[in-house]
């Protein structure tokens, strides 16, 4: 910041302290000096549209996007006799699913409760559709509609965003945080160097560590199919991965 001229705004400055649910309590509360500003910790921030709490937990950016896709859902229930189906579909893509969907691969391995709140917001947004019960069984409502459950969409994500890191369409700072097992020395003679795996780094805290980025990237890309991971092109690759995805969900 003081390189490129910038003050800090202290009524704009957050601290989290970040580290996993069982050292919580050894995190400092007291002020942090940055420059001539003390800035309290927090125990959420949220950044780009993501929640984070300090335990990493995603519990915050769940609970967010479900209150906020729930409070869209009433809004539209309270018009859908005036809506046709496209235009219905068209607002629970824009205002529900989106919101579902946004920023996917940080969700990586969270608790089965997260998954299960999210997976309420898509079964509640398909019965407003179909206009179906509570009682009504929702995967065949899913599978009509061609979604993914929250689990696979996850993966979906995440592999798409691997496979742009490998073909040089996403930023430096994410492509250079994937290696393919044919770049690391040592390997050229392994069976491994002529599959189009990616290294997965090895990890101390599966709690933490387990859902970085490199980690669960490498590990959903590499759970895929040769045939699937090497798709001429990104668009062939989302078809192939969804057709995949889908079929283990449903099928």
């Amino acid at each position: 910041m003081k390189s490129n001229r910038l003050q800090l705004n202290p009524t704009k400055t957050e601290v989290l302290w970040c580290s996993s649910s069982r050292r919580q309590h050894q995190i400092p509360t007291g002020p942090i000096q940055v420059a001539n500003t003390s800035v309290l910790p927090v125990s959420q921030v949220r950044d780009l549209g993501v929640h984070l709490d300090a335990d990493v937990a995603m519990k915050a950016h769940v609970t967010a996007t479900v209150r906020k896709c729930f409070s869209a859902l009433r809004q539209i229930r309270s018009v859908r006799r005036s809506l046709p189906r496209h235009a219905l579909l068209t607002l629970i893509r824009s205002l529900v699913v989106n919101s579902v969907d946004y920023c996917k691969p940080v969700l990586a391995d969270v608790s089965g409760h997260l998954l299960d709140l999210l997976q309420s917001v898509l079964n509640a947004a398909a019965r407003l559709i179909f206009s179906a019960r509570k009682s009504e069984h929702i995967t065949p409502l899913l599978s009509e509609l061609h979604w993914l459950r929250v689990p696979e969409r996850i993966q979906f994500r995440s592999c798409v965003l691997a496979n742009r890191c490998l073909h040089v369409n996403a930023p430096s700072y994410l492509a250079e945080m994937l290696h393919p097992t044919t770049d690391v020395d040592g390997r050229c003679c392994l069976l491994s160097a002529a599959t189009s795996t990616l290294l997965i780094p090895s990890t101390r805290r599966s709690s933490l560590r387990d859902r970085a980025f490199p980690v669960a990237a490498s590990r959903a890309w590499n759970s895929l199919p040769a045939k699937v991971r090497d798709a001429p092109s990104l668009l062939t690759f989302r078809r192939r991965l969804k057709t995949l995805l889908f079929q283990s969900s449903y099928g």
